[in-house]
C-alpha cells in the first residue's frame, strides 16, 4: 500500500495543530462514501439488512458462529456482560466476582459492576502489558465467575494458557479485544478464546464505522441473549426455537420483554461502512505489521525505553513506551519534545486503573501488589499506528526520544 501524501498524514490535534505524526487517521476512501449514500438513498438508516449482512461476515472473518453489531464497543463490552449475567446455565449472581487486569480502558470495568459484579484486579505482565496469569492462577476464588482478559495495544494475552486455567476452574474466559482485531495466537484470531470477544470499530481501531463494536460467540444462548438485550429486551425478531420465552402470536411478540434490555443498536450506515471497510482488514494488518517491525528495530534494546513485548501475531494498535535509565520519572519531559515535534502520544489506555478516582465508586478487590501497572501508570505512553507506512514518522519519534534521553544525562 503506497503512504498517502503528507496533507494526507497530517492531521489537526485536539487544538487545531498540524501533527506530523498524529495518532490516528482516516482509513475511509470512497468505497466507504458510496456504502453511506446507498444507505441514505435507500431511506433505511436504523439497523437493518446491511448490519445483519455484516455480522454475518465479521463471524466468518473471526472464525465465530454468531457476531452481534452494537452502537460501540464499549456498548458491546455491556452487551456481552449482561448476556452472561442472565444466561441460564451460568447462575451469575450480584456480588460474584470477575478476574480483570489493573491496566485497561474505563468501559473493560464498568460493565462489570454495572451487573453488580465485583471486580478482582490482579497485576500485569511488565514486559507484554496484559493479564499474569500467574497472578490469575492464585486469584480465583470460591466467588469467581469469571476471567475477563484484555488483548492490550494490539496484543493478545496469554490466552491459551488463561484458557486452560479456566476450564480446570470450571468458569469462562472473557476477551475484551477491542484495540487487538486481526490479532491472533497458535493459528486462532484474539478474541474467539473465550465465551465471547468483543471488538471496536471507532475511528482510531483497525477498521472504522464511525461508531461501533460487535460481540462473538459460539454459544446460541448467549447469542439470543445479545440480541433481545440489544434491542430494548425484547423478543422482536428471535427464531422460534430460542431459549427464551416468546409468545405465539407474532403481533403480541413484537413488544414482548423478556430481559432487562437497553438500546445498543447500531445504525445500518455502520453495517454498511463496516461491510467495505471488512474487506481491507488483512492490508491494514498487513501494514501495521510493516510499520511494527521498523519500531521494533529502532527500539528493542533501546537503554532508555522498554517496548511491548509480542505475543503471537499482534496486530499493533500502537506502540508502547516505558521509560526507563534517564528517561525514567521524565515522561513529562519526552511528552512536551513529541508534542513540540508535531508528534501524538497518549497514557498507555488507562494506566493503573486503580489509581484512578472512579475506582471508590466501584465494588472491587486486589489480589495483590501491581508494581507493573504502577510502572505503566507513571512511565508507560503510547503513539499511533497507521495503515500506511510510516517510516519518516517513526524514525522522528525515535530521534525526540534520544534528544530527549541525551539532554537529561
Amino acid at each position: 500500500m503506497a503512504c498517502p501524501p503528507f496533507s494526507v498524514i497530517a492531521a489537526p490535534d485536539n487544538y487545531g495543530a498540524i501533527l506530523f505524526y498524529p495518532l490516528a487517521t482516516t482509513t475511509w476512501d470512497q468505497a466507504e462514501t458510496r456504502a453511506l449514500q446507498d444507505v441514505i438513498a435507500s431511506g433505511r438508516f436504523t439497523m437493518g439488512e446491511r448490519v445483519a449482512a455484516f455480522e454475518v461476515a465479521f463471524a466468518d472473518r473471526m472464525g465465530a458462529r454468531y457476531a452481534v453489531m452494537a452502537s460501540s464497543g464499549s456498548a458491546a463490552n455491556l452487551l456481552g456482560l449482561a448476556a452472561a449475567f442472565h444466561h441460564p446455565d451460568l447462575g451469575w449472581r450480584a456480588g460474584d466476582e470477575v478476574i480483570v487486569p489493573a491496566v485497561s480502558w474505563s468501559t473493560t470495568y464498568f460493565p462489570v459492576s454495572q451487573m453488580g459484579l465485583r471486580l478482582r484486579f490482579v497485576d500485569v505482565l511488565g514486559d507484554t502489558l496484559n493479564i499474569d496469569a500467574d497472578q490469575v492462577a492464585a486469584a480465583i476464588t470460591p466467588r469467581t465467575r469469571a476471567v475477563l482478559a484484555v488483548n492490550l495495544l494490539g496484543n493478545p494475552a496469554d490466552l491459551t494458557r488463561l484458557q486452560a486455567t479456566c476450564d480446570d476452574a470450571g468458569i469462562p474466559l472473557i476477551e475484551d479485544n477491542c484495540e487487538s482485531m486481526g490479532a491472533r495466537l497458535d493459528g486462532r484470531e484474539a478474541g474467539t478464546f473465550g465465551l465471547f470477544g468483543t471488538f471496536s470499530t471507532f475511528f482510531s481501531h483497525h477498521i472504522c464505522t464511525m461508531e461501533g463494536g460487535l460481540v462473538v460467540t459460539d454459544d446460541r444462548r448467549l447469542y439470543d441473549n445479545m440480541l433481545s438485550l440489544r434491542a430494548h429486551g425484547w423478543t422482536r425478531g428471535l427464531a422460534d426455537d430460542t431459549h427464551l420465552p416468546v409468545d405465539p402470536d407474532p403481533f403480541v411478540r413484537q413488544f414482548r420483554f423478556v430481559l432487562p434490555g437497553w438500546n445498543l443498536r447500531p445504525l445500518e450506515m455502520s453495517g454498511a461502512v463496516g461491510l467495505v471497510q471488512l474487506a481491507k482488514l488483512d492490508g491494514f494488518i498487513a501494514a501495521r505489521r510493516a510499520n511494527a517491525a521498523r519500531f521494533q528495530h529502532l527500539f528493542a534494546g533501546h537503554p532508555d525505553v522498554d517496548i511491548q513485548a509480542e505475543t503471537g501475531e499482534s496486530s499493533w494498535f500502537g506502540f508502547a513506551l516505558l521509560l526507563k535509565g534517564r528517561l525514567a520519572g521524565r515522561r513529562a519531559d519526552l511528552v512536551a519534545a513529541l508534542s513540540a515535534a508535531g508528534i501524538e502520544s497518549r497514557p498507555i489506555v488507562a494506566g493503573n486503573f486503580l489509581k484512578n478516582p472512579v475506582i471508590a465508586r466501584l465494588d472491587h478487590s486486589v489480589a495483590g501488589p501491581t508494581p507493573a501497572a504502577d510502572r505503566i501508570d507513571a512511565d508507560g505512553l503510547f503513539t499511533g499506528n497507521h495503515h500506511y507506512p510510516i517510516g519518516p514518522q517513526l524514525d522522528r519519534l525515535a530521534q525526540v526520544v534520544a534528544d530527549v534521553a541525551k539532554g537529561g544525562a
